[in-house]
């Protein structure tokens, strides 16, 4: 299908089309008529959550949520936009680098000889329709640090390569997103195989599509579709640059990195972790956050034995025990720990920071911590100490 108002009618653009609800509902069809396992954003349990779709009738169609500092709702929306919702509390690490792993499993013959098999890793041809620019921030910084480095991980990497990621832009960001102060979103840059952008005017409900790979190109090519025209296109613009301008939270226009560096003995950290319940749930929602721990589990026989990794959290009091002790015994340490890390000294180690303004930790804590808010009374008591005389 063309359009004669568009410049570039009468000419094959498959890199750039506009879908409608058939072409979205075509898009899941055809990932999965080529083997792929389609995962999503679905409503279950009063929250919008990641799961495998069957079809493009199982995405939130017609809700949005209300985010605040330890509150998250959903609620109806006039319309039926499908993507229409900011981040949920998975993310996609969750498929990627699963919070628990077998790793090997041993058992003992009748004759007392050991046996141990090392787990194979499962590969699954993943499909994500609905990578928020944020985490397809977030992905790119797990590939650095969990398969770029000297050490890869073989889990992520089975589960990683070959991944089909379809990123879908923003234009209505919540009260807790800040990813404009992290340098990315809500536009989608790089690192995606298909990018959307949904748009519902007078015109009708309809995605602008472009793709960002050769196998996008030829995904697009499978789904009805019409030329993109230039209404759409500049509204699709419009309501990316619209929402890149209502950002709910910001960080403070400094150097987080020397900001952290420079403030470890501030009085805030006192403050703040006052409040913290050192439950380490701004770790397992983090959509970059990695750590792990092993944990050896026998039957009551004592003849077979397993190996598991599981998700681990630098709030955990044993996470730095050493011989002697812990290294960081107290929420004020643990909390000061994660913050800087996340903020500051992952520059060091990876070249970036790990922060991709997504919220996510300040909506799913239990006492609404915001490490915006933290970061601007770090700034502020610091700017008060050098202007003291």
């Amino acid at each position: 299908m063309t359009d004669a108002s568009d410049p570039g009618a009468g000419r094959d653009r498959w890199d750039e089309a506009v879908l409608d609800h058939d072409g979205l509902s075509a898009l899941v069809r055809v990932l999965k008529g080529r083997g792929r396992t389609v995962i999503g954003p679905t409503v279950r349990d009063g929250a919008i959550v990641l799961d495998e779709l069957d079809s493009a009738d199982a995405l939130p169609h017609g809700w949005g949520v209300e985010l605040e500092a330890g509150r998250y709702r959903l609620r109806r929306r006039e319309d039926g936009a499908a993507f229409a919702h900011s981040a949920g509390p998975q993310s996609w690490k969750s498929f990627l680098h699963p919070e628990r792993v077998r790793q090997w499993s041993a058992d003992r013959a009748p004759d007392g000889a050991p046996s141990v098999r090392e787990e194979d890793q499962e590969r699954i041809s993943y499909a994500f329709l609905g990578v928020r620019p944020c985490d397809l921030r977030a992905i790119r910084i797990l590939d650095r640090v969990l398969s770029g480095g000297r050490y890869r991980d073989p889990v992520y990497l089975s589960r990683r390569t070959g991944a089909f990621l379809i990123a879908v832009e923003c234009t209505e960001p919540g009260a807790t997103c800040f990813c404009v102060s992290m340098g990315n979103g809500p536009a989608a840059d790089a690192g995606y195989d298909l990018a959307l952008t949904e748009v519902v005017d007078d015109a009708g409900h309809r995605f602008l599509c472009r793709s960002g790979s050769e196998e996008g190109a030829a995904v697009l090519a499978e789904l009805p579709h019409r030329t993109a025209d230039v209404h759409t296109r500049e509204a699709a613009a419009q309501a990316v640059s619209t929402a890149a301008e209502r950002m709910g939270r910001s960080m403070p226009p400094v150097d987080l990195r020397t900001l952290m560096r420079d403030n470890l003995e501030a009085e805030r950290w006192d403050d703040v972790t006052a409040r913290c319940l050192s439950c380490g749930n701004c770790t397992m929602v983090c959509p970059t956050c990695f750590c792990t721990t092993t944990e050896d589990v026998t039957d009551l026989t004592g003849d077979h034995a397993e190996r598991w990794r599981l998700w681990d959290s630098c709030y955990d009091l044993d996470f730095s025990l050493l011989h002697g002790g812990a290294v960081r015994s107290t929420p004020r340490s643990r909390y000061r720990q994660w913050l800087t890390h996340k903020l500051g000294t992952w520059h060091d180690q990876f070249g970036s920071s790990g922060c991709v303004g997504c919220g996510r930790c300040i909506v799913w804590c239990p006492t609404g911590i915001d490490l915006t808010e933290e970061a601007h009374a770090l700034h502020q008591e610091a700017t008060q100490r050098e202007n003291t005389p």
